[in-house]
């Protein structure tokens, strides 16, 4: 009797371990869809509560705020209070990455703080996060970037980019729609489609060629910023006019050539991919033409000159849906920032290259 005991307790003291090693084993290995974003989720919460210790860290973790490199816990590790509802997701366990634009709120003269738009890339190894790349849109950031690019307003000033984004309540359905598998697109076509809308815009000239859908739109800091229709607005004409305008579609507005200032699209980093849903992610600054260079010839002859006339910047972080070879729904959060600087994740050289860089293959810098 006393043997059986024994045999009894030994095995299941071979089970317990078993499951230990079992739980151990699958808490070291691959990161799936809500592992990753799960990871985000605990990112958020040790922010707000300004403790990197509640984070699996790995020791020789990178994070930056705006393109600068710092130590954690700093930026807004230091002022936190809060987060938001909007939550929206690009997710590749392919790659380890996963990719998020949401709402935060931080220390502010009032109780309830200050709002803001957040962009936030982990990289992730053996359950702990290697990379962290984020991009606060503060509230002293335009809301909807039409007119600073030389476009016209879509409305006058809302509340403020936070605030548009919390409007929104959840990301369009179009974000989160499964895709069937026979009609989803290789990782490398998703990005070359994704790359198409920076090489079109960049320089535009009204000639290249533009894959949108009919119904493609763009939000930009939780703003519409194209097929905007006000009533009692009398809609441009791409025809007459000389500034393209948040009134007409995607492709639109890329034929009308007008968006010619925007002079250089450069640091184009594609660093999460989610062929179940068509999602692409990516950061990428925009610098504006300066002196001469602002004017230009629009596809039908005429002269014009366009963009801001300082020298301007804006980072971005710029997430696409394609279907069919086309994009259909394009969000992106921007903030202006130095003209020509660097996101902090590449070298000069490619930090000043309009080359589109594929992130998420493995090794990749």
């Amino acid at each position: 009797m006393r043997k059986s005991l024994t045999l009894v307790a030994s095995v299941l003291v071979l089970i317990a371990l078993g499951g230990g090693y079992v739980r151990a084993q699958s808490a070291s290995g691959p990161c799936d869809r809500a592992c990753l974003e799960g990871f985000v989720d605990k990112y958020l919460d040790a922010a707000i509560a300004h403790d990197p210790k509640l984070l699996p860290l790995a020791p020789n973790v990178k994070f930056t705020e705006n393109g600068q490199r710092l130590n954690l816990p700093d930026a807004h590790w230091k002022t936190m209070i809060g987060k938001g509802n909007y939550k929206l997701f690009v997710t590749d366990p392919e790659a380890g990455q996963v990719a998020f634009i949401g709402t935060i709120r931080e220390e502010a003269r009032t109780p309830e703080g200050t709002a803001a738009p957040i962009s936030i890339r982990l990289k992730v190894q053996n359950r702990q996060i290697t990379e962290i790349e984020t991009l606060v849109i503060r509230p002293n950031t335009p809301p909807g970037a039409g007119a600073a690019r030389g476009g016209t307003p879509a409305a006058p000033a809302p509340p403020g980019p936070a605030a548009n984004l919390e409007k929104l309540g959840v990301p369009h359905h179009l974000l989160t729609d499964i895709i069937p598998p026979a009609e989803r697109m290789s990782r490398a076509d998703l990005i070359k489609i994704s790359n198409m809308y920076f090489s079109g815009m960049e320089k535009n000239d009204g000639k290249g060629e533009y894959p949108f859908t009919d119904d493609c739109v763009r939000f930009e800091n939780g703003s519409q910023t194209t097929n905007v229709v006000r009533e009692g607005q009398t809609r441009p004409d791409p025809k007459t006019a000389t500034t393209y305008s948040s009134a007409w579609g995607c492709k639109e507005q890329f034929a009308s050539g007008l968006i010619h200032f925007v002079w250089r699209i450069r640091d184009r980093r594609f660093v999460a991919v989610d062929q179940e849903r068509g999602l692409v992610f990516s950061f990428a600054f925009f610098d504006h033409a300066l002196g001469a260079d602002r004017t230009f010839k629009t596809p039908d002859g005429r002269t014009v000159t366009g963009g801001p006339p300082d020298p301007y910047t804006w980072e971005l972080a710029e997430m696409f849906r394609v279907e069919r070879g086309q994009i259909r729904r394009i969000e992106a959060i921007l903030t202006r920032a130095p003209y020509g600087m660097n996101s902090g994740w590449s070298s000069y050289e490619d930090g000043m290259s309009s080359a589109a860089r594929d992130l998420t293959k493995p090794g990749a810098k």
